[in-house]
């Protein structure tokens, strides 16, 4: 008799939650239809309370795992200019964005269960090894139990399994890849995918075969527990429902990573 094969599961997420006073952005309550995760804003680059909460609450209600998205304290740049901070102000700062969130998810039905830096922080900690040591702490210190989701090889995701951290590997669905596994940067051309077609298709085969293929053709061994779709790239909705109709197509099961 052959082995059985054992079923392919990941989990989808999308940064929720960033709207802004009168300033809306993104659809939250129809991508929390498709997504398992949801990196919810704390405040610092985008989401005001009421916006938290209600994200928090329609989470909750569709039973989709809420995750702390920390970020720099930059409104103005939406989070995604980098900080020279020291490593202190950081901790304390990260500790501060999950604390707020945590009490908005406690009258909202939900908690957070995971922690994920947001834009300049995210691509800071892939190298920056005293800010990845910084937000490491500020999770340690919250609660060591929550798992922290980062980029493949990172600083911040070596340095957090060290500490005992659970680490969530990701891939990101619209967003081109450096041959060194890295993220292009947003103000280049082309490192940003909208094409729903062509972005199913990578991460099916990411899913699958663990393989993604970079600007220059390289082809990637990427291992991701989660896939990533920005909630503020345009057709974010239809690229997120496209790509989770392709994966459970080629068998993939979409489920939460904490579950």
């Amino acid at each position: 008799m052959e082995p059985m094969m054992s079923t392919v599961r990941i989990d989808l997420n999308s940064d929720l939650g960033e709207s802004l006073g009168t300033w809306e952005l993104g659809n939250d309550e129809a991508m929390l239809d498709i997504v398992t995760s949801a990196n919810v804003a704390c405040g610092f680059h985008a989401g005001d309370s009421l916006t938290l909460r209600r994200t928090c609450a329609q989470a909750a209600e569709r039973g989709v795992v809420v995750g702390a998205q920390v970020s720099y304290r930059d409104l103005a740049g939406f989070g995604r200019r980098f900080i020279d901070m020291d490593a202190d102000e950081l901790t304390a700062d990260v500790i501060y964005q999950i604390g707020a969130l945590e009490a908005l998810c406690r009258v909202s039905g939900a908690r957070v269960e995971y922690v994920k830096p947001h834009g300049a922080l995210y691509n800071a900690v892939v190298l920056h090894e005293e800010q990845a040591a910084a937000v490491v702490a500020a999770v340690v210190a919250v609660d060591p139990a929550l798992p922290v989701m980062g980029l493949p090889g990172s600083a911040f995701l070596r340095l957090a399994a060290e500490v005992g951290l659970r680490t969530v590997a990701e891939a990101f669905a619209d967003r081109a890849y450096t041959p060194e596994g890295h993220l292009v940067p947003r103000r280049q051309p082309g490192a940003v995918l909208h094409d729903p077609e062509v972005v199913a298709a990578r991460m099916v085969r990411l899913a699958t075969d663990g393989v993604i293929t970079a600007v220059d053709g390289t082809e990637l061994e990427v291992r991701a527990d989660s896939i990533c779709t920005h909630g503020d790239t345009p057709g974010a909705v239809h690229m997120a429902a496209a790509l989770r109709a392709a994966l459970t197509e080629a068998g993939v099961e979409i489920a939460p990573f904490t579950r």
